[in-house]
């Protein structure tokens, strides 16, 4: 029996999520999100994402349907069965990385990235970048045009664009990505302890100027960017069956 559930519709400002979101609260009734047992959030993937950082306190699952350009993290949009859907919906719970980077100016920000933290250079000049794994030395030069950690459920988005690794959901482990890599040529980057702790020492920042983003929140002109994954933090993620994050890790490395 399909059981009757007090849903919380999000939309993007797009117009076709817009009047989904006005078709499906006609059909279902709306909630306000605090008193939600779901969250079903209607758009694509920069949604999606969006929608997490700001519900994450609220600890309710999050359904995607897909009414953007695109859709990894969302499922197909349908209207008549969503109650049968949510009923029979499989969940993902993920940790975001947190990243503290420190500014030319001395001042510290922190951001939360559910897909990767990347640095990547502001100016004409290559970037160089020093890379410290847990206290310990492992690159001492890294000319590129960036770098990035990658999540399992962000190896897909701008990691794999890079060249690095899909890595399957339930993996502890996190991709390091060079971008674009002139010295050391041939390295291509390393894949990481889910409790690694990373740190980035920009070189010559004054002359190579580095920018820092987690999940496009921008931190101009960095010195130091220190990652790491926050277990303290889930977002929790609902998809149809056969249809969640591992099978589709595993359809789009053989697509």
């Amino acid at each position: 029996m399909t059981s009757k559930k007090r849903i919380a519709f999000v939309a993007s400002d797009v117009p076709m999520a817009q009047t989904a979101r006005g078709a499906l609260i006609s059909r279902f009734g709306n909630v306000p999100e605090a008193e939600a047992e779901v969250i079903v959030a209607l758009g694509g993937d920069g949604f999606m994402l969006q929608t997490l950082h700001d519900k994450h306190n609220l600890s309710v699952p999050v359904y995607g349907m897909n009414r953007g350009t695109v859709g990894f993290l969302m499922n197909e949009y349908s209207e008549s069965d969503l109650l049968d859907r949510l009923d029979e919906a499989q969940e993902e719970v993920i940790n975001p990385l947190a990243m503290t980077a420190t500014r030319q100016d001395g001042s510290t920000h922190e951001a939360l990235a559910i897909n990767e933290v990347s640095l990547l250079r502001a100016g004409p000049q290559a970037a160089k970048l020093r890379i410290t794994i847990d206290g310990r030395l492992r690159l001492d030069e890294l000319v590129c045009d960036g770098a990035l950690v990658a999540t399992p459920a962000g190896s897909t988005a701008y990691n794999y664009s890079a060249h690095g690794p899909i890595l399957p959901i339930g993996s502890d482990v996190l991709a390091l990505t060079a971008v674009a890599a002139f010295r050391p040529r041939r390295w291509r980057g390393a894949l990481l302890p889910k409790t690694a702790h990373v740190r980035f020492d920009v070189l010559n920042p004054e002359k190579r100027p580095v920018m820092a983003d987690a999940d496009s929140k921008w931190i101009e002109n960095v010195t130091v960017v220190e990652v790491r994954s926050e277990p303290s933090v889930e977002h929790r993620l609902l998809f149809d069956p056969g249809h969640g994050l591992e099978e589709r890790l595993l359809r789009e490395q053989f697509s």
